[in-house]
């Protein structure tokens, strides 16, 4: 596996971890209000993965997992993560992505720098 691919491993992890912990006491926080068992299991925890993401992603471009993992997302054209490409990015990534990177693994970088969610979104990962 490559140096960058592993780093990317390393982020989701971290982030996964951050993103769990926060989701149970999101969860413990409104068990009374939401009496409502899939919105606490499916509809919670997703909300609180992507919310995270996304604020980290808008305000420096990597998330705290990224941040340790030693990478950053940035836009093909080098400008900032703009809210589309981020949401792209994320949305493709838990939907599509894997499905297209399995049906022609040779077409993506092998180094872990772009993957179909990043083609999608118009963005690359680079370590920093």
């Amino acid at each position: 596996m490559d140096k960058l691919m592993k780093k990317r491993v390393k982020g989701i992890l971290i982030d996964t971890a951050i993103s769990t912990a926060v989701s149970v006491a999101v969860e413990q926080a409104v068990k009374k209000k939401v009496k409502n068992s899939f919105f606490q299991t499916a509809v919670a925890p997703a909300l609180v993965l992507y919310g995270l993401e996304y604020v980290q992603l808008r305000k420096s471009g990597q998330t705290i997992g990224q941040k340790a993992a030693g990478i950053k997302i940035h836009s093909e054209t080098g400008e900032e993560l703009t809210p589309k490409q981020i949401m792209k990015r994320m949305v493709h990534r838990d939907t599509l992505s894997s499905l297209i990177y399995l049906k022609n693994p040779k077409k993506y970088n092998t180094t872990g720098a772009k993957f179909p969610h990043d083609v999608y979104a118009e963005t690359v990962v680079k370590e920093v």
